[in-house]
């Protein structure tokens, strides 16, 4: 494989995706700020740069797992960002969960400056992101789809191809909303259950395998079973989606009701200081108020 890669963003899920992509035969370089998630990637054979303006010279193509819009904006637009240090035709294939709108601004900004900007978010937790099984949603040009399809394919197992920019993260924040809903629901309703005598238990046999069941009931609530609140994405982050959602709604003057009441849970458990927990702890609000707690027996 003649194209050199470059990788920005090696955390919980950058650093296996990253590795998949090496692991594929390409010549990769990587960057972070966080020297420890380097070291990992430089130690199985990746080289490394000291900042994106720098990795930027080295690679044809760059894959950036980020968190937020606000951090994409400075890899990309920064005092030593890839723009200052990328040629004419670089790729930019942002794979992290960036808000729709940003996204479309920074790939007119680019396209100023000749530099290729598409969306690539992944759905798919940790696990999925180390054996390569990621669902990847594209938006861009169908060209540069096809182009860097390769190493997009040492990611995932299943790459669909949404439209033109923006198209990605917009599917994504779609798949998000309905998650977060389901979350937020599971939440409200659990703590009901106990304080009317229901063994939670026996309601978990339910609600994961009848008609009520949904991915987040199977993964969230045997863990709140557990009472274990560490196993997915920090409430503080996740509530992202439900910003971006709310941007969009106000630009487009589109109701989305349950998202907003949806919205509202998430505050709740922030303000609550649940941030740092994954989305299972938004239950805390309710089992406060309901002054129970839906877990097994046994566990506090």
């Amino acid at each position: 494989m003649n194209e050199k890669v470059g990788f920005i963003g090696l955390g919980q899920m950058g650093k296996w995706m990253a590795l998949n992509v090496m692991k594929a035969g390409f010549d990769l370089t990587v960057f972070d700020v966080n020297k420890e998630a380097v070291k990992f990637l430089v130690d199985k054979g990746a080289g490394s740069a000291p900042d994106p303006k720098e990795l930027a010279g080295r690679v044809d193509w760059v894959f950036l797992s980020l968190p937020n819009s606000e951090i994409v904006e400075k890899v990309v637009f920064g005092e030593d960002g890839l723009e200052a240090g990328a040629g004419s035709g670089l790729v930019i294939v942002d794979c992290g969960t960036t808000s729709y709108l940003p996204t479309l601004d920074f790939a007119q900004r680019l396209q100023e400056q000749e530099i290729v900007f598409c969306d690539a978010p992944v759905s798919g937790m940790e696990a999925k992101a180390r054996e390569g099984s990621l669902t990847i949603m594209f938006g861009g040009d169908k060209k540069t789809l096809d182009e860097t399809r390769s190493a997009l394919d040492a990611m995932g197992n299943k790459i669909i191809y949404m439209g033109d920019v923006g198209s990605g993260q917009l599917t994504k924040l779609i798949n998000q909303l309905l998650f977060n809903i389901s979350a937020a629901a599971i939440a409200e309703v659990l703590p009901m259950a106990v304080k009317l005598g229901l063994d939670p238990e026996k309601v978990t046999q339910v609600i994961t395998t009848g008609t009520g069941r949904s991915f987040a009931a199977e993964f969230f609530t045997p863990l709140i079973l557990e009472d274990r609140f560490d196993q997915g994405y920090p409430l503080k982050s996740a509530y992202k989606d439900m910003i971006s959602a709310a941007d969009i709604c106000s630009q487009q003057k589109i109701p989305l009701p349950l998202v907003q009441a949806a919205t509202t849970t998430y505050q709740m458990a922030l303000a609550d200081g649940h941030g740092d927990e994954d989305k299972g702890a938004m239950i805390k609000v309710f089992e406060r108020l309901l002054n129970v707690k839906f877990r097994k027996k046994g566990v506090a």
